[in-house]
C-alpha cells in the first residue's frame, strides 16, 4: 500500500485501496519499525485522529489501546506467523471515549515473500455492545434476572413501586429471592443512600424481636446497662425490611400497626415515643388473607401491609429462568472463587430443567456452588450435581431427550416477544434475529397458540 508522508494526504490509486477507503471496518498497516504506512477512512472516523496526523507515527502514539504492549495482537502475529480472527478490546478516540472493538491481523509480505510489515483492521462494536446493554437490561434490574413473562411484568412496575414511600409487601415461597426483591426496591428508591436493615421475624422469640425492632433504654431488664437504638432507628432514612411478618404474634402485631399508622414506637423501658421514617417491605411465604381470616394475623395490620404487593412466582413457574440463573450464579463465583468455568453442558441443563426446586431460587444457587467445588475447569456436567438432584431427576432427564429443554426455552422465547411485541408476528421476527417464515415454521413445530388479531392493526386477521 502507499504510505503517503505525515504531511500530505495520500492520494488512493489503485482498486485495493480504493475498496479499502469504501468498507466500515478500520483498517491501518506498520512498517518493521511500527511506524504506520497506511490508515483508511473508517480509521480516521472510528478513532477521531485524521489521516495526515496517523501516517509515518508509531502506531502506539496514535492508538490507546488495551492490547498494546505485551498484549498487542499485531506483534504476536508477526512473532508467530498466525492471524488473529475477532479479538475483543477497546480504544480510547480522540475526545476520550472508550470505544469497543473487534480485532484481526495479518502479516504484509512483499513479492519475495519477505515480511514487510503487517496489517490490522479493527471494528466498532459500540452499537453491537449498546444493544447488548439494552438486552441485558430487559432481562436484569439490580441482581433480579429474569426473562420470565411473570417477572418481566413485576420488573415493569418497579421503578413506580421504589418511587413511593407505601409499604411494601411481598409474597414467595421460601427461596424466591424475596430479600433480593426487597433490596432492589430499595436501590431503586430515592432512599438508596441509606441503610437498608433486614429481620428475619420468624427466627426471634417475641421478647428478642422486640428490643430488636425498638431498642431499649439502660435499666429496662437484667443486663441491660446501657441505650441500644433498634432497627427502626438504625433504618433512619432508608428502608427496614421485615421478612417472615405472617410468623410474628399477636401481641407483636399491634405494636406493629401503631408503627405503621403513627410511625411512633416506645423502646423498651422508655417513657415517651420515638418516630420513625424508615420505609417498611415486609415479606412472608404464608398465605396473609387465610391467616387473616382464621383470626391468626390483625385484619388492620393486614390492610396496612397489603398497600402495594408483589407476587414472586416459584421457580418451577418460571423454567425459562433456569439456564439464565445458572449463567447468572456461574459468573458470579467465577469472580468470587476466581475460576474460569466456561458454563454448563447440555445433559446437566437438562436435568437442571427437569428438577421441580422445591427450594426454588437459592436451591439452584446452592446446586451450582456445589458444582464450582467439584469442577475445576471447562464445563459443568451432571457428575458435579449433588446424588440427591442426580437420584431424582436422571431417569428422567436421560431418557428425554435433550432437545426438549430447548424446545421448552425456544417456545417461551418466541411467546415473549410476541407478547412484547402485542404479537405482531414481523416485529417478533425482527427481536428475534429471525426472517418472519422462519418464526412462523417454530410457532407451527412447537405448537404455540396465537390470537385471531395480528398486533399490526385491529383490522389484521391471522396469518
Amino acid at each position: 500500500m502507499s504510505g503517503g508522508t505525515k504531511k500530505n494526504k495520500p492520494t488512493m490509486s489503485t482498486p485495493t485501496e480504493a475498496i479499502l477507503e469504501s468498507i466500515s471496518d478500520g483498517v491501518f498497516t506498520i512498517d518493521m519499525e511500527w511506524r504506520i504506512t497506511s490508515f483508511n477512512r473508517a480509521a480516521e472516523e472510528i478513532t477521531g485522529v485524521p489521516r495526515e496526523e496517523a501516517i509515518m507515527r508509531l502506531c502506539s502514539e496514535v492508538f490507546r489501546c488495551s492490547m498494546c504492549g505485551a498484549n498487542c495482537a499485531l506483534l504476536l502475529t508477526l512473532e508467530t506467523g498466525k492471524p488473529i480472527i475477532g479479538k475483543s478490546g477497546y480504544i480510547i478516540n480522540s475526545d476520550g471515549n472508550r470505544i469497543p472493538i473487534s480485532i484481526s491481523t495479518a502479516m504484509l509480505k512483499d513479492a519475495k515473500g519477505k515480511v514487510v510489515g503487517g496489517a490490522e483492521t479493527f471494528r466498532d462494536l459500540s452499537e453491537v455492545e449498546a444493544l447488548r446493554r439494552e438486552l441485558d437490561s430487559r432481562f436484569r434490574v439490580g441482581d433480579l434476572v429474569s426473562r420470565s413473562p411473570l417477572m418481566q411484568r413485576v420488573f415493569e412496575v418497579l421503578p413506580a413501586i421504589a418511587a413511593s414511600p407505601s409499604t411494601v409487601l411481598i409474597l414467595g415461597e421460601t427461596g424466591t429471592g424475596k430479600e433480593l426483591m426487597a433490596r432492589t426496591i430499595h436501590s431503586l428508591s430515592p432512599r438508596r443512600e441509606g441503610p437498608f436493615i433486614a429481620v428475619n421475624c420468624g427466627a426471634l422469640p417475641d421478647t428478642l424481636l422486640e428490643s430488636e425492632l425498638f431498642g431499649y433504654r439502660a435499666g429496662a431488664f437484667t443486663g441491660a446497662t446501657k441505650d441500644k437504638p433498634g432497627r427502626f432507628a438504625l433504618a433512619s432514612g432508608g428502608t427496614i425490611f421485615l421478612d417472615e411478618i405472617g410468623d410474628v404474634s399477636p401481641a407483636l402485631q399491634v405494636r406493629f400497626l401503631r408503627v405503621l399508622q403513627e410511625r411512633t414506637y416506645e423502646p423498651l423501658g422508655a417513657t415517651r415515643s420515638e418516630t420513625t421514617d424508615a420505609r417498611v417491605i415486609v415479606a412472608t411465604n404464608r398465605d396473609l388473607a387465610e391467616l387473616t381470616r382464621s383470626g391468626a394475623f390483625r385484619e388492620d395490620l393486614f390492610y396496612r401491609v397489603n398497600v402495594v404487593r408483589v407476587q414472586l412466582p416459584p421457580l418451577r413457574r418460571r423454567q425459562e429462568d433456569i439456564p439464565l440463573l445458572a449463567e447468572h450464579f456461574i459468573n458470579r463465583f467465577n469472580r468470587l472463587q476466581g475460576k474460569a468455568i466456561q458454563g454448563i453442558d447440555a445433559e446437566a441443563l437438562s436435568l437442571l430443567m427437569a428438577h421441580h426446586w422445591p427450594g426454588n431460587v437459592r436451591e439452584l444457587a446452592n446446586v451450582i456452588e456445589r458444582a464450582f467445588i467439584m469442577c475445576n475447569e471447562g464445563l459443568i456436567s451432571i457428575d458435579h450435581f449433588p446424588e440427591e438432584l442426580t437420584a431424582r431427576g436422571a431417569s428422567t432427564a436421560r431418557s428425554a431427550d435433550v432437545r426438549s429443554a430447548h424446545d421448552m426455552l425456544d417456545a417461551q422465547s418466541i411467546r415473549t416477544a410476541l407478547e412484547r411485541n402485542n404479537y405482531n408476528r414481523l416485529a417478533a421476527a425482527r427481536e428475534l434475529g429471525i426472517h418472519k417464515t422462519t418464526l412462523f415454521r417454530r410457532i407451527k413445530k412447537l405448537g404455540i397458540a396465537l390470537p385471531q388479531q395480528d398486533g399490526r392493526s385491529p383490522k389484521t386477521s391471522k396469518q
